[in-house]
């Protein structure tokens, strides 16, 4: 995890009295925690050396405040007096902070509040003393607040004599590729350990498709009789080294899916189906309105292995429904042009996609449950914040197993869609191509700012258009852009209107008519539609919801 040290122009043509000076170098041991928590010492053991998540190589600092103990790790690091020194690491996690003591001068330190779930670099730099030759270097979390992560630790400076990492080097090339296995819709591949390697990166054609820690990977989501090219390459902290050679393999015949994904309409209605019983209908598949052109069944189960769903049907809760009814119900509304996608997420959903690894369990696990009852795709209504990188890595990867046919829906809360450059809206633009529909929550939500940069709040037909102005701007196709509202007072805290405010917002949105005091620009007639939770309470409710707001979906222009 250690990158080679750099040799800057300053450090190779410097002179001092005549002499050239040598080139700084990282004076940190274990700076990736390559090696465990060697060198390192972590208050009340709250620290530990993980594999995953890393910010790069194989390992990573995870250290946990508790108490009063704000979860110090420290490393002591030999120094050269009267020398600038520059501190760094990547860290992940709320409050985290990184500093140095002992410097003989000014100590240093600087923190972040974090919070996004994404990697971050923290930087400080500190000059020692005129009799300096050791000084303490340090990263804690809070209190009270969750473990955080850091990794690629970095003191930057003159060589103090007191030993540092060796730099790593690119592998080599793997050997020995193979293909075998293969069935109308996977290959399995394996090929010889390459010494040094983190881990590999396997190649579909010119794509990478996976990235395993092993010498093994099973490619899916292959069509049926077609002939394919796949590498492999090797990479470390130091990066990826060149691919193997080529190797083929054809797939075999298939047959016709006999159920395959219908098309989604031009303009649809997305609903929820709850697997539990909280007090609404308790519905089966069969029973689900016919207005709705999607059905999102809510939710997948997270597992013990980061990032990997399944999907336990609450058999009991939902009146002795059986997982075969279930099957079946799939299949049928599948037959009559519906789509059915497990949502994954919710208001207690505990997913969390933050590193390769992780990405490659969603799409394996969730492409695995697709096969198994029969869903069209998936929808992400993760409302604790994702990571865009290894999200898009997980949906794109999903979405190429699947093939054509793939329904992807995302249900972000309002926060969520504020700004392109937010994670959830920047996910949304990062799969543009292969997304469906965003139905943003237009409740439980609050006072929001609006594109025309005035503030609205929740339960009016301008916070549903100007909210979603912001989206129809900010780059998502108008076919990408749903309303999502309460069924009725009883599916939400707050943010309930009646159905006839949904219609005001799409008549506004997609014809111009039907608008508060915001008015759009210019009308999106490509409208996709609305969403609602659930259609359990919509059913609680006499289907007032579906009823109403169902027709105006389907007659938009």
């Amino acid at each position: 995890m250690l990158a080679a040290a750099s040799l800057t122009a300053a450090g190779l043509t410097a002179f001092a009295a005549g002499q050239a000076q040598a080139a700084d170098v990282n004076v940190a041991r274990n700076a990736g925690f390559e090696s465990g928590l060697a060198n390192w010492t972590c208050s009340a053991g709250s620290g530990a050396a993980v594999s995953s998540p890393v910010h790069t190589g194989a390992g990573a600092l995870k250290a946990t405040p508790s108490g009063q103990d704000n979860a110090k790790c420290s490393q002591v690091v030999t120094v050269k007096p009267n020398s600038t020194y520059t501190l760094s690491t990547w860290v992940q996690g709320s409050y985290v902070y990184l500093g140095a003591t002992g410097t003989g001068t000014s100590d240093a330190s600087t923190w972040t509040p974090g919070g996004s779930g994404a990697w971050e670099k923290l930087s400080t730099t500190f000059t020692t003393g005129a009799n300096t030759t050791q000084v303490t270097v340090y990263t804690h979390g809070w209190y009270g607040q969750p473990a955080y992560l850091a990794d690629d630790v970095s003191v930057f400076g003159p060589d103090g004599g007191g030993g540092t990492d060796p730099g790593p080097t690119v592998p080599g090339a793997p050997a020995g590729l193979a293909a075998g296995g293969a069935t109308a819709s996977s290959v399995n591949l394996s090929w010889n350990a390459v010494s040094g390697a983190a881990g590999y990166y396997v190649y579909q054609g010119g794509t990478r498709v996976q990235t395993v820690t092993g010498t093994s990977a099973a490619v899916t989501g292959l069509a049926a009789s077609t002939t394919y090219s796949f590498s492999v390459s090797a990479f470390n902290a130091a990066g990826e080294g060149p691919k193997s050679a080529p190797v083929s393999a054809t797939t075999t015949t298939g047959g016709t899916d006999p159920n395959p994904n219908p098309s989604v309409p031009k303009h649809a209605l997305t609903g929820y189906w709850q697997n539990f019983n909280n007090g609404a209908t308790v519905q089966k598949l069969s029973d689900v309105q016919a207005q709705y052109d999607i059905i999102a069944v809510a939710f997948a189960d997270a597992t013990t292995t980061p990032g990997a769903i399944a999907f336990n049907l609450d058999s009991a809760g939902l009146g002795g429904y059986t997982v075969a009814q279930f099957k079946a119900d799939i299949a049928a509304k599948k037959a009559a042009g519906k789509s059915v996608v497990l949502s994954i997420g919710g208001e207690k959903g505990t997913i969390s996609v933050n590193d390769s690894a992780s990405a490659n369990n969603l799409a394996n696990s969730a492409y695995a449950l697709m096969q198994e009852y029969g869903f069209s795709g998936i929808d992400i209504d993760l409302e604790n914040g994702l990571n865009a990188t290894y999200m898009t890595q997980a949906l794109r990867s999903l979405a190429q197993k699947a093939g054509s046919g793939f329904v992807l829906t995302m249900a972000p809360q309002t926060i969520d869609m504020q700004s392109p450059s937010n994670a959830y809206f920047k996910t949304a633009l990062n799969v543009k191509d292969i997304l469906t529909v965003v139905n943003m929550q237009y409740y439980n939500s609050g006072a929001m700012n609006g594109c025309d940069g005035k503030v609205y709040s929740q339960g009016s037909v301008d916070f549903l258009t100007a909210l979603a102005c912001i989206q129809l701007e900010g780059g998502l196709d108008p076919s990408q852009v749903g309303l999502g509202l309460p069924a009725s007072t009883s599916g939400a805290g707050s943010g309930y209107v009646s159905p006839s405010v949904v219609n005001n917002a799409l008549d506004c949105l997609a014809r111009g008519t039907g608008c508060g005091s915001f008015k759009p620009s210019k009308t999106y007639p490509g409208l996709r539609g609305a969403m609602t939770w659930s259609t359990n309470w919509d059913a609680k409710a006499g289907n007032a919801w579906s009823g109403s707001v169902g027709p105006k979906v389907h007659g938009l222009p």
